[in-house]
């Protein structure tokens, strides 16, 4: 070549293309990342095929981590009639009215306990057709076996109440106990078995 072209001296410019380092940059992460994705996939089968993982509690010992159905019974462990001791009381002014309904509980399997007038709190003061009453461990268990011996009865539990009796006390507008049959079906339903809850994490 000639002119202001000429090229002198015995070194030559190299023709080969700059290095692409960004490419290679790229190319590692890429890698980096689909390594992480494999590891994290791996400890998710892990898991599933054994039912969980473990964790270190603050005491310092492992709990196993699975998940558990939830504790919930299948059925409301209730009293039967003949574990329940009844105190019939009247509130109204109809004479021979506990008596009467007391028979037809003792028929009916529960035991009877004492029988007679309501006393001062709650004579004439019952407006509904009853009143159960017991202690606050009968709640949901004999004052809603009794409560389906008598509709619209009213319950109520006492903290002040020693021992389990229940206390039935007949108000203004009792007819009468609930018929056998509807009774032995609001039992039935009462004490039919329910679903489970869905399975839980513990942890």
């Amino acid at each position: 070549m000639g002119g202001q072209y000429r090229i002198t001296g015995d070194k030559y410019p190299r023709m080969r293309p700059p290095r692409r380092r960004g490419r290679l940059v790229a190319a590692v992460v890429a890698s980096v990342a689909v390594l992480g994705l494999i590891g994290w996939g791996a400890l998710q089968l892990i898991d599933v095929f054994t039912g969980g993982t473990e964790k270190t509690t603050a005491a310092g010992t492992k709990e196993d981590c699975r998940t558990r159905a939830a504790t919930a019974p299948r059925g409301t462990a209730l009293p039967k009639p003949g574990e329940i001791t009844v105190n019939v009381y009247n509130a109204t002014g109809r004479t021979g009215l506990a008596k009467d309904t007391a028979d037809a509980l003792k028929k009916r399997g529960f035991k009877i306990g004492d029988v007679g007038n309501a006393s001062k709190d709650f004579d004439k003061k019952v407006k509904n057709a009853g009143l159960l009453l017991g202690p606050p461990s009968a709640q949901n268990t004999s004052l809603a076996v009794l409560g389906t011996q008598l509709a619209g009865a009213q319950q109520r539990t006492d903290a002040t109440r020693k021992g389990p009796d229940l206390d039935l006390i007949l108000g203004d507008t009792f007819k009468g106990l609930t018929q056998p049959t509807a009774a032995n079906q609001a039992l039935t339903a009462l004490t039919a078995a329910k679903p489970t809850a869905p399975p839980q994490k513990s942890c």
